[in-house]
């Protein structure tokens, strides 16, 4: 059981996540930009949130949109300079927020000094921050990479007669973390950060960073699975537990770890606190939900269902019922937009969707994750020519499908639903040109939805708005601590339409409905809750203030939280 006197800042922080090439274009240049994020930080303090998440703004040849850095202690030129930078972080700590930003040490850009170093000769000091196999001992063994044409990870280099790792783009080699100096050049490099007054890092495919240098055969125990393996290297608890020890332990800083192929059984491995690594990570459990069996990025062919949804969350709080804590996401800059792909966005149930599904992410144990636009409920932007589209793991796979001969009217409409650039689309202000995100022309098209109120501007004079309705709810949540520490209990599992569960905190008892169905529906909570009454603390739609029937009529989408009397 959580103890809520054993409070921390980062469990009761609601975090916004900023995709800054989207975000808010300062300069007419089309690309969003540091100054852009600072004409708009009263809009965020507005926002109740707590912490700002800055996807990389490092400099950067931007083959994979800034995860591919340079140089680490450089800021990207398109974003601005050091001083820009400086002047972000002051603002934001002046209005009492935190920031973190991207961790992308489990490989560098191609063009970076080491990396330019390193393919120089096979004696060169830095060749050993790389890893490199020989041609003379014929062709490595096999290693899958994420954005590669052929899924081959081993890229050959003539200047040395030798093989590069890459485990996502050509341009992505992967850093040897099995070298000590490579581990002290990192670990210089987040002091660096750290001691400008940064509060933590967001730890990009960090369970990727320990490799055995032998590179064996893919054991036959992973089936095929190399994410699997990927996230299981041998030595992969002694790097986090270095760091911790060298790094992260001298702050008081949040570490959140992006954990692809990290399953629940290995899970407290990372964040018992008794372990000294980090303090929470994302799951990809959801995020495979709506996708093909060992397909990462293509649709399934039935819907998913609630049932499903519901496994998934309750599983997951389970395993940090005791020790460890979650983090809770429904989209981000790699996944689509939250209503379309959990909820409905058809004009007829989009608001009730947006508001549904922030109601769900803020009444859940654990660190909620809000992605820019997700607080006015921006929907997905649907592409439908290839000319549109900008983001590497799009366009590679395009290339893939064309040269097989695949249906690409089918893969365009796999697409309209999976692709990362349907969160990448800029940020809609307001109802002006390109949806006053820049005066430009935009690197990626707005989605023109923009027009349709599904803007900050129209939001911000409508009270009954999706933007005014998720600052209800964090200050509904902010106010509540037994939405943060207390228990949860998960009601009618079996039920297809509504999500019931319960939030308890010694005596008192929150009530959470959530209606993931296009009509009207109805649970009986007769066995397995009593009650005297219910005061209503929130709902997206009409609800009786005070109930005591266990039976409960929710409309479409609605969302209902009562605090719960014996």
């Amino acid at each position: 059981m959580h103890d809520i006197n054993d409070r921390k800042w980062w469990k009761e922080a609601v975090v916004y996540q900023i995709y800054p090439r989207s975000f808010k274009d300062s300069n007419a240049d089309g690309i969003g930009d540091l100054k852009g994020i600072i004409e708009k930080l009263d809009y965020l303090k507005s926002l109740e949130v707590d912490v700002i998440w800055l996807n990389p703004i490092f400099k950067s040849p931007n083959d994979d949109n800034g995860y591919d850095i340079s140089d680490y202690r450089a800021i990207m030129e398109e974003f601005g300079t050091m001083d820009d930078f400086d002047a972000l972080l002051e603002g934001i700590h002046e209005r009492g927020l935190k920031v973190i930003l991207d961790l992308v040490v489990n490989h560098s850009s191609d063009e970076h000094e080491w990396f330019r170093e390193s393919r120089k000769s096979r004696d060169n000091p830095y060749r050993d921050f790389y890893h490199w196999w020989p041609a003379e001992k014929g062709k490595p063994p096999k290693r899958w990479s994420y954005f590669d044409l052929e899924g081959n990870a081993w890229q050959y280099d003539e200047q040395t007669d030798a093989y590069y790792l890459h485990y996502f783009s050509v341009k992505q080699p992967d850093l040897k973390w099995e070298n000590p100096e490579l581990r002290r050049a990192i670990y210089d490099m987040m002091h660096f950060w750290f001691q400008k007054g940064i509060d933590g890092f967001r730890m990009d495919v960090i369970p990727f960073i320990s490799k055995d240098p032998e590179y064996p055969e893919l054991p036959e125990e992973y089936e095929g699975d190399f994410i699997a393996y990927y996230a299981n290297g041998p030595r992969l608890h002694e790097y986090l537990q270095e760091m911790n020890r060298e790094v992260l332990s001298k702050y008081d800083v949040m570490t959140v770890g992006e954990a692809p192929g990290v399953k629940i059984e290995n899970a407290l491995d990372f964040v018992d606190e008794h372990r000294n690594e980090l303090n929470m990570f994302f799951h990809f459990d959801l995020l495979a939900l709506d996708r093909a069996p060992g397909k990462v990025f293509q649709m399934r062919e039935d819907n998913w269902k609630l049932t499903e949804f519901k496994e998934i969350f309750t599983r997951w709080d389970e395993v940090f019922s005791e020790k460890g804590w979650g983090s809770l996401f429904l989209n981000n800059h790699d996944f689509p937009r939250s209503v379309s792909r959990w909820g409905n966005d058809s004009p007829e149930h989009w608001y009730h969707s947006a508001t549904m599904l922030q109601t769900f992410l803020l009444s859940m144990r654990g660190t909620p994750y809000f992605y820019q636009g997700e607080e006015i409920g921006m929907t997905n932007a649907r592409f439908d020519s290839i000319e549109d589209y900008r983001d590497i793991n799009t366009l590679t796979a395009y290339q893939i499908a064309a040269h097989n001969c695949d249906d690409l009217e089918a893969f365009i409409e796999n697409e309209k639903e999976a692709s990362r650039d349907n969160v990448r689309t800029p940020m809609q202000w307001n109802a002006q040109k390109h949806a006053g995100f820049t005066s430009g022309e935009p690197w990626i098209r707005v989605n023109q939805n923009y027009l349709q109120g599904i803007n900050v501007q129209s939001q911000e004079k409508d009270s009954h708005s999706v933007l005014n309705y998720f600052r209800s709810m964090v200050k509904l949540r902010k106010n509540n601590p037994v939405l943060t520490y207390g228990s949860y209990r998960l009601l009618d599992p079996d039920n297809e339409e509504i999500y019931a569960y319960t939030r308890t905190l010694g005596d008192e008892k929150i009530l959470v409905l959530l209606s993931f169905f296009e009509k009207s529906s109805t649970i009986d909570l007769s066995k397995e809750l009593s009650f005297t009454r219910g005061d209503l603390l929130i709902s997206n739609d009409e609800a009786k203030k005070q109930i005591k029937a266990p039976v409960f009529v929710l409309s479409p989408y609605q969302a209902v939280i009562y605090r719960l009397y014996r």
